[in-house]
């Protein structure tokens, strides 16, 4: 309970681990969002062209949707402790060559690669997993996803203020570089002041790597299917490059980054049949079984609440300008509410899970999302700027507080695949970003928001009807057969 919660007593070794976990994922975040404030110093000092730009910042996410699984996936085999250190050392150095990076050839390769560093996300679910109770992981879970995320805003804060009084045009470079020496400062204090564990606990393993372990056949069906959008997200962002589109890359560039995309997921899909094959043969034991299909409905919640997230914060200044002729400092400062509301209101999803319970608290979430993002798509340029700010914030609490509800549940479904569920609820995150930026750059803006209402309609009914909430213990098997019992209540 909230009460028990207290996140000053820094005696106590979770707080603790809490505070130092949300910090390593807010200094990911600076890292990793620092391109979007740092593009005017870039562009002007390079003078890149308008489309040079848009290529970066896409690329700066491309990379973050298989990331975010195979971090999942290297999480759950070496430890969150590892996992966060390495991504924060290694994704600070190529951070630091881009800053100095002279063509435009070196800033796309080096942003893409870089794009790696916003799967840190996902390692410090499987952190505080461990650290925290279930009567107390959605809270627990919110407070880090809601202060971390706020890097973004910490690298827009802090960021073009260096960049504006140090180094002249060379600026921007020197703002990333102080930024990324601070990454990798931390990421190896990180290493020495934290476990995985609390001291006792056993850290469960996956017992096979490559893909995660399912428990029926139904649903290693249903796990292949799900990879499929990952992979459509890719193509997506291909498709934008494309000579149809960007005409950034030629046909024969484009037609080969299909086939290898295709290539990929068959090879995924025969990886998925190699771990779980057996299952056909010999059945998962009962006491040992979990549902695929709460995976899939969280992932397909996640799109909704943290695509919306990404989504709408990178085009509400525009729409306030374009819409309703503000000045721009005040649509930017307008706009700048969206991403504050993380600090409360994805922390207050997790504690409301706490209290009620993981699925009413998505139920309330996605009914909120849905009316709120219809309603906009009602918007016509005569209606009060005031108003439509007014429901523009309430959308953006009930989709925050989404996203604290959805990651409240990852850590209850099966304790050894903590990461990897994390990682693929993650990347779907940010297929919907990918899905909903396209969207928005083929409707206008009332249409935009009404597809976000119509998906997420969709999705408030998936979970109304098919998701369970989490009940009863899950079991873990210890190398020597012991059999340890979780609590999820």
């Amino acid at each position: 309970m909230l009460e028990r919660l207290n996140l000053f007593n820094l005696a106590k070794a979770n707080i603790r681990i809490l505070h130092y976990t949300w910090f390593a994922f807010f200094m990911s975040f600076v890292v990793w969002l620092s391109l979007g404030p740092m593009m005017p110093f870039i562009k002007e000092a390079l003078q890149l062209s308008d489309q040079q730009a848009k290529v970066l910042l896409i690329l700066n996410v491309a990379m973050t949707i298989p990331a975010r699984i195979i971090v999942g996936m290297l999480v759950d085999r070496f430890g969150p402790r590892i996992m966060f250190s390495s991504i924060l050392i290694l994704g600070g150095l190529i951070s630091i060559v881009f800053a100095w990076a002279e063509s435009y050839e070196q800033l796309a390769v080096l942003r893409f690669l870089s794009g790696f560093i916003g799967a840190g996300f996902v390692v410090g679910i499987r952190m505080i997993g461990e650290w925290f109770p279930a009567r107390q992981t959605g809270v627990a879970q919110g407070i880090y996803g809601g202060w971390g995320n706020f890097g973004s805003a910490g690298a827009a804060i802090t960021l073009p203020f260096i960049a504006a009084n140090f180094g002249g045009e060379d600026g921007w470079r020197y703002a990333i570089t102080f930024a990324s020496i601070a990454a990798i400062a931390y990421g190896s204090l990180y290493y020495f002041i934290v476990s995985n564990t609390p001291k006792g606990s056993t850290y469960f393993k996956p017992k096979k790597m490559g893909a995660m372990e399912v428990s029926t056949g139904s649903d290693l069906i249903l796990y292949m299917l799900m990879n499929i959008p990952l992979f459509l997200a890719l193509a997506l962002l291909t498709w934008k490059l494309s000579p149809s589109e960007m005409g950034l890359i030629s046909s024969l560039t484009e037609t080969i980054i299909y086939f290898v995309l295709s290539a990929i997921y068959l090879s995924q899909v025969w990886k998925i049949w190699q771990v779980n094959a057996h299952i056909l043969k010999n059945p998962v034991p009962t006491m040992q079984r979990y549902k695929f299909k709460q995976v899939a409905i969280l992932d397909w919640a996640y799109l909704i609440t943290f695509g919306t997230e990404l989504a709408v914060v990178s085009m509400l200044a525009m729409f306030y300008v374009e819409w309703f002729e503000l000045e721009k400092i005040n649509a930017a400062l307008l706009a700048g509410i969206y991403p504050f509301i993380n600090l409360f209101a994805r922390p207050g999803g997790g504690w409301i899970s706490d209290k009620i319970g993981r699925k009413l608290t998505l139920i309330i979430a996605f009914a909120g999302i849905s009316l709120s993002f219809l309603l906009l798509g009602l918007v016509t340029k005569e209606w009060s700027i005031i108003l439509v700010i007014a429901i523009t914030i309430v959308g953006g609490i009930f989709s925050k507080a989404g996203s604290g509800a959805v990651y409240a549940m990852v850590p209850l479904i099966q304790r050894r695949m903590t990461g990897q569920i994390a990682g693929m609820a993650g990347a779907f995150g940010n297929v919907g970003a990918v899905m909903f930026l396209t969207v928005n750059s083929l409707l206008d803006y009332n249409q935009f928001f009404l597809f976000i209402g119509i998906a997420a309609s969709i999705v408030f009914v998936l979970i109304l009807i098919f998701l369970e909430e989490p009940k009863g213990k899950m079991t873990e098997v210890l190398a020597d057969g012991t059999v340890e019992m979780i609590d999820v209540k």
